[in-house]
């Protein structure tokens, strides 16, 4: 009897995970992107481009997936699991930061049946989790099985920027981005990227990150992730230690830039030590135990609060230990010279008798070797005064007045005749308005472009047209 009983009780155990595991694979969606990818060399000019993803229905009847599965998209489907029909879909909210989107269907009878996924917590170590998703290989679902390896900083490649994230063996491929990693029914990450040339290490944007996207965009509107806008440094070595008097029981970071645009410019200085975040110890190397035994980078109580949220740091200043309290205002774009990279917009650009001129991207510096340590030394940079974006001189379009001009390319410029410009709108005006014979363009090394802004003009609609130009400036600028 009691082998009976224990075999029924078996075969009830089956059934009921069978049964779930069909309600989960309910959720999980393919999404079909056809997006107008840019030409950021020719910035007039785009190319479309057809890629999937996956993704996972939640609460509301949105759908969940990265950033990068429909970025610069310009025709969305989404397909349910068992089905063949495909539904049109929209972009709700995107955080490209987070490499997040929230995705929504007009057509009710896309989520009717459906029991839409939910979240768990942040993984631990070794926790096993099921990765689903659409991957290549295959046009059905795929489900493969894994355990997380660890939970740390990561740089996420859709944005350049570090967030936590979450490392996994379970097999993860091209298709898979957006699908849901799931542990005991509940949503602990969404598949982001693989390290390539690499045996099964994938990461997921953890289940904390997600909540932090979805609690951002409650009022309709994306604040993002904070930037406290201050360059720190390790305290690991005894002299720099001794010299400013921290003994042994005292660990943290020295602040050794508070950045222009800095909102913690009210409660910081410059040497200050900082030691603690929200109560949690700084360690000499940058890092903050968030669990038991395990580490991260110290940003990670930065990342848990929203923009415009209190946090309160404490600091050693003139060897006196002290609390103070900031307000987050910042993103990376407000204190960095060179914004993040950029989606789901045409890049800006500006022609003038065959001279291109474009803001300074990392979309860019991404599209050419041109000029590649100059550029990405500019990308490094910290604002520092009022000017907040570069601009360079793209390209010349060969002709009889830009002769000896034609090997400026990624061209940085400092000052139009003289004068120098806060970003890429000043210059544009500058330029629109000057009235000078001669437009003289210097960089910071004193090296000039000089163009006769009469013949400038006089050739602008000739040189247009030879070259298939439809417009001498972006839409933006049009506008």
């Amino acid at each position: 009897m009691k082998i009976i009983i224990t075999l029924l009780l078996s075969t009830l155990l089956l059934c009921a995970n069978t049964h779930n595991e069909d309600i989960t694979k309910q959720a999980i969606v393919k999404i079909y992107n056809v997006a107008k990818k840019p030409n950021y060399l020719s910035p007039w000019t785009s190319a479309m481009q057809s890629s999937s993803g996956s993704g996972s229905i939640i609460e509301g009847g949105y759908i969940l997936t990265n950033a990068h599965v429909v970025a610069n998209q310009a025709f969305l489907e989404v397909q349910r699991y068992g089905e063949r029909k495909r539904y049109i879909a929209k972009v709700f909210a995107v955080s490209h930061q987070a490499d997040l989107a929230l995705l929504k269907v007009e057509d009710k009878a896309f989520s009717e049946g459906v029991i839409p996924l939910t979240f768990g917590t942040l993984p631990e170590v070794e926790q096993k989790i099921v990765v689903y998703g659409y991957p290549m290989g295959g046009s059905t679902l795929s489900a493969t099985i894994g355990v997380v390896s660890r939970v740390e900083h990561h740089v996420y490649a859709h944005s350049g920027e570090t967030f936590l994230a979450v490392q996994v063996d379970a097999a993860v491929n091209p298709g898979n981005s957006g699908g849901p990693a799931l542990s005991d029914g509940k949503i602990v990450g969404v598949v982001m990227q693989v390290i390539t040339k690499s045996q099964n290490i994938g990461y997921l944007v953890p289940v904390s990150m997600v909540q932090h996207f979805i609690e951002d965009m409650k009022d309709g509107h994306y604040d993002g992730f904070a930037e406290l806008g201050i360059g720190t440094q390790k305290l690991e070595n005894p002299a720099m230690r001794r010299y400013y008097g921290l003994d042994d029981n005292v660990s943290g970071k020295l602040i050794d830039k508070i950045v222009f645009k800095s909102s913690m410019k009210a409660v910081l200085k410059e040497g200050d030590i900082l030691t603690a975040i929200d109560g949690h110890n700084i360690e000499n190397d940058g890092t903050v135990a968030f669990r038991n035994h395990e580490f991260t980078d110290y940003n990670y109580y930065v990342d848990k609060h929203q923009i415009g949220e209190e946090i309160v740091l404490d600091i050693i200043r003139d060897k006196k230990p002290m609390r103070v309290k900031g307000t987050l205002k910042n993103r990376a774009d407000d204190v960095f010279l060179v914004k993040t990279t950029e989606y789901d917009r045409m890049p800006t650009y500006y022609i003038y008798g065959g001279y291109i001129f474009s803001p300074l991207t990392r979309n860019l510096i991404r599209s050419t070797n041109r000029n590649r340590l100059r550029m990405s030394c500019l990308a490094s940079k910290w604002q520092e005064t009022e000017q907040d974006e570069v601009v360079v001189l793209l390209k010349v379009l060969a002709s009889d007045i830009s002769r000896g001009d034609n090997n400026f390319g990624m061209w940085a410029i400092d000052t139009i005749n003289g004068k120098p410009f806060k970003n890429f709108k000043e210059f544009y005006e500058m330029m629109e308005k000057s009235k000078e014979k001669y437009i003289v363009l210097e960089d910071k090394d004193g090296v000039k472009v000089i163009i006769d802004r009469e013949e400038a003009l006089g050739k602008q609609d000739e040189l247009l047209k030879k070259y298939n130009i439809e417009y001498d400036r972006s839409e933006d600028l049009r506008k």
